[in-house]
């Protein structure tokens, strides 16, 4: 079993392969605290799911999703190959040249006030590293893996131990800079359309507003997240 190092202050719960990690997370974040991260062992997926405990309201704490996805796209990029494409499809799924190889998802408790701290918050992410029909990227043209991307030796270890240390520093950045930082980093990963403004409001909605038009389009997290965009369910991974 190869090992898992990664920075405090995190952290490991290690889970067999037919574990869950996000909803293992959930279940245990009441006790376990912020920092934990659940990894569960899989051969071709990265699925790690991290405990946090915001000092916010859950309206505008849900807004650590952004910097969850900054972190996992950061996580990717330290070992893509030059010049590769890594953008996020709001709010939710990650794409690599275009393939979906998963994304990220969040949990807080069902009963949680919107105008208090949230006891907990649950971040988790899935990363197809192999894919397990080497027809795949034939037969499903819009799915994708990190091995038929270029990635090399980059399997869920690496991707994980890069998660946290990129997590840490999105935080940090949003400690010392406020919000708008993240949001900029997150936003710039984003397919960009012409003549439109991308912003995320204070509850971390997605605003968007077409140029010449007066009309301010808003995409609503609470709703986006209640269903992953990314995930089959029937698969327990990413879509196909």
């Amino acid at each position: 079993m190869e090992p898992i190092h990664l920075p405090p202050p995190f952290t490991l719960v290690r889970l067999r392969e037919s574990g869950d990690a996000f909803a293992h997370a959930c279940r245990i974040a009441p006790e376990s605290g912020a920092g934990t991260l659940v990894y569960v062992g899989r051969f071709d997926l990265a699925e790690f799911a991290v405990v946090l405990e915001p000092a916010e309201p859950l309206r505008t704490a849900r807004r650590a999703f952004y910097a969850g996805m900054v972190a996992l796209t950061d996580a990717l990029r330290a070992y893509a190959p030059p010049s590769k494409p890594i953008t996020i499809v709001w709010p939710d799924a990650v794409r690599i040249d275009g393939g979906l190889v998963g994304g990220g998802r969040m949990g807080w408790p069902p009963e949680a006030d919107e105008d208090a701290s949230p006891p907990w918050m649950v971040f988790g992410a899935m990363i197809r590293t192999v894919a397990m029909n080497e027809d795949e990227r034939g037969v499903h043209p819009l799915a994708s893996a990190l091995e038929q991307e270029g990635f090399g030796e980059a399997g869920a270890v690496q991707i994980t131990e890069s998660f946290a240390r990129h997590l840490m520093l999105a935080f940090d950045d949003w400690q010392a800079g406020g919000f708008e930082g993240v949001a900029r980093e997150y936003l710039s990963r984003m397919p960009r359309e012409r003549q439109t403004v991308l912003r995320i409001d204070d509850r971390g909605h997605l605003l968007t507003r077409r140029v010449g038009a007066g009309e301010i389009e808003r995409g609503d997290l609470v709703r986006a997240l209640a269903t992953p965009s990314w995930l089959d369910p029937a698969l327990g991974g990413p879509r196909l």
